[in-house]
């Protein structure tokens, strides 16, 4: 293990990047349990109202990935300055995307059911970021030998189908599917190609003259949403909360 993160993390300098990913996750998965702590009423949270103003996380959160961003510039990829900046980076970013919702949507809907797309989004960036650190980017380290050259060519390769994969069923009104076949290997091959959900691009574009394919389209929607969308809530309900009924 020491091996490889010397090889694939400190050498290549990702280092700062581990960094930010580490106070990225931590900084969603504590600032979701203190805001359910301030949403149930206990503990010694609450929320921060100057004047009567609510100031939302992200308010935080946006000057730290600012400091961190422009931290990150000037220090480089190495050296203190660079991990502290990272640090700063991970933490203002997890921050604004727990509240990626809200920016969306410009209204205070982080306990409803738009709110889950902060989820989703967090998710994503922690699964893309982690790639990255997983070493299927070959740039960065020296003296690579031809058998490391020939595997690194090869995950790439995997990666990039797989992420073009995605794109088809993200086509087709599939973006959870497609969330996960971009990290997960093959994944998203089912949602490519099985109907596409009614009202996705896909649909709107190759389904217009082929009424049995929208009616095929709908029930199989239908029927997928009745199997799956309790599960779903109640995995999504458990990392973040439920949302407002």
């Amino acid at each position: 293990m020491g091996q490889w993160l010397s090889r694939n993390i400190v050498e290549p300098g990702k280092l700062p990047l581990l960094l930010a990913l580490t106070a990225f996750v931590l900084t969603f998965l504590v600032t979701r349990i203190i805001t359910r702590l301030i949403r149930a009423g206990r503990g010694p949270f609450r929320n921060i109202r100057p004047g009567g103003l609510h100031v939302h996380h992200v308010v935080p959160g946006v000057v730290l990935t600012v400091i961190g961003g422009f931290g990150a510039v000037a220090a480089g990829r190495h050296g203190f300055g660079a991990m502290v900046a990272a640090v700063l980076f991970g933490t203002g970013a997890g921050l604004v995307l727990d509240e990626f919702a809200l920016v969306l949507h410009l209204d205070d809907v982080y306990w409803t059911e738009q709110g889950r797309k902060s989820v989703e989004i967090v998710v994503l960036t922690a699964a893309l970021v982690g790639l990255v650190l997983a070493g299927f980017l070959p740039f960065g380290v020296n003296e690579l030998t031809p058998e490391e050259l020939h595997d690194r060519g090869l995950v790439v390769v995997n990666v990039l189908v797989n992420f073009l994969i995605a794109l088809f069923a993200l086509a087709k009104g599939k973006p959870r599917i497609a969330l996960i076949g971009a990290v997960v290997p093959f994944v998203a091959l089912f949602g490519a190609v099985r109907l596409a959900r009614p009202g996705s691009p896909w649909a709107r574009r190759f389904y217009r003259h082929r009424p049995r394919a929208r009616r095929r389209a709908r029930v199989r929607a239908y029927r997928h949403d009745a199997r799956w969308e309790a599960v779903r809530n109640r995995v999504h309900d458990l990392l973040a909360g439920a949302p407002d009924r």
